[in-house]
């Protein structure tokens, strides 16, 4: 019986055929392995730890100037608010003053009420401007000597008033500004430490190891300096005693030993407010760097060196950038205690010296305050605050 199902085709398999599909296979295996080399993009070489220290490094000078910054522009929107708060009140005072005439101009309009109505006069002085009325020479005859009296203080208070209002105006713009400064400078601070505490995070246990050794061994090698100059200093001292010795036939009265007769009194002056900035420092040991902050439980560097000198009766500005303006300037050879000492080109660090070429400073985010090596960092000069 005749089968109905109709014949399958055969694909007809040929060496060519077969030749081709495998060409295809081939490509398409290279098509995936070149894509695959593709995504995977050669990997940047990890730092080493030297290149990890300098750019954390770095990141903190950065968020230091971003920190003087935030510093002055909050310094500043504080004066613009005190300022603010000021012409508002005295505004509030001028309006009560404007009301005290428009009260005064009232009892006016009520007694030519109840004598027949008010007149023509009296709409005028109640107008809007009073200018109006002075206009109109030919009423200044109908108005006696207090009404005039009125008009004026009246016109006056007005006058001072929208005065103040546009002063305020003013001010409260400038505030605006003070405070996107104020955020701007806020922002920039907290993504740079943020970015620096990122990259720490990264590194291995081995690997942060070897980053504090790197900083013991910064933090030795600016000590040994310090010890170095401090030899230095005095032999310098006593090179100056020995000749002030000979120069007076041996004899060594009040007023020698290094010292003028002449600088006595100021040096004294000084030495006791140094003695006090010092005091309040060295209470100060142990608590934490915060950017921004002036005490008491936490500081950034210029707070430190403010509050400081503060405490020894000396009002110094906010900003690293303002204190070192304040006082005479020293030579690093010729610092005394309580001498500030600025640091980087950029001047974005400041500490207190303490002799032996030591100061004691507010760091930077995660220490504390603290004695270090005025060499630990490069020293851009020194102020004599006062």
């Amino acid at each position: 019986m005749a089968s109905h199902r109709k014949p399958r085709t055969r694909v007809l398999t040929t060496s060519g055929s077969r030749t081709a599909a495998g060409l295809t296979t081939a490509a398409l295996a290279s098509v995936t392995l070149l894509s695959q080399s593709a995504d995977a993009a050669p990997r940047a070489p990890r730092p080493s730890i030297e290149e990890v220290k300098q750019k954390v490094d770095g990141l903190y000078r950065q968020a230091e100037v971003a920190t003087q910054k935030y510093n002055a522009a909050k310094e500043s929107a504080d004066r613009q608010r005190a300022t603010v708060n000021h012409l508002l009140d005295a505004a509030a005072k001028r309006a009560e003053k404007m009301n005290e005439s428009r009260r005064e101009l009232g009892t006016f309009a009520s007694a030519q009420y109840r004598t027949g109505g008010m007149n023509p006069t009296t709409q005028l002085m109640l107008a809007k401007d009073p200018q109006e009325f002075f206009d109109r020479t030919h009423l200044m005859e109908r108005l006696t000597g207090r009404q005039q009296q009125a008009v004026a203080n009246y016109q006056e208070q007005q006058a001072a008033a929208a005065q103040q209002r546009a002063e305020a105006s003013r001010s409260l713009e400038r505030l605006q500004t003070s405070k996107a400064s104020l955020e701007e400078s806020k922002r920039s601070v907290q993504g740079k430490l943020a970015e620096a505490r990122q990259l720490l995070s990264r590194l291995t246990a081995q690997e942060k190891a070897r980053l504090a050794e790197l900083e013991r061994q910064k933090e030795a090698a600016a000590k040994r300096k310090a010890e170095e100059e401090a030899r230095k200093q005095q032999e310098r001292e006593r090179q100056r005693q020995h000749d002030d010795d000979g120069s007076t036939g041996g004899q060594t009265g009040g007023d020698t030993g290094g010292q003028t007769g002449g600088g006595s009194t100021d040096d004294g002056s000084y030495s006791t407010k140094a003695e006090k900035v010092l005091a309040f420092a060295r209470a100060q040991m142990g608590k934490p760097y915060v950017w921004g902050a002036t005490g008491p439980n936490s500081y950034d560097c210029s707070g430190l060196t403010q509050a400081a000198w503060k405490a020894a009766g000396v009002d110094l500005p906010r900003t690293t950038w303002d204190q070192v303006k304040v006082g005479q300037r020293v030579a690093t050879g010729d610092l005394k205690p309580g001498d500030l000492v600025f640091f980087y080109s950029d001047i974005s660090h400041v500490g207190i010296y303490i002799g032996d070429g030591k100061m004691i400073h507010a760091p930077k985010p995660g220490a504390n305050v603290r004695v270090e090596s005025i060499y630990y960092m490069p020293i851009y000069g020194n102020v004599r605050p006062a």
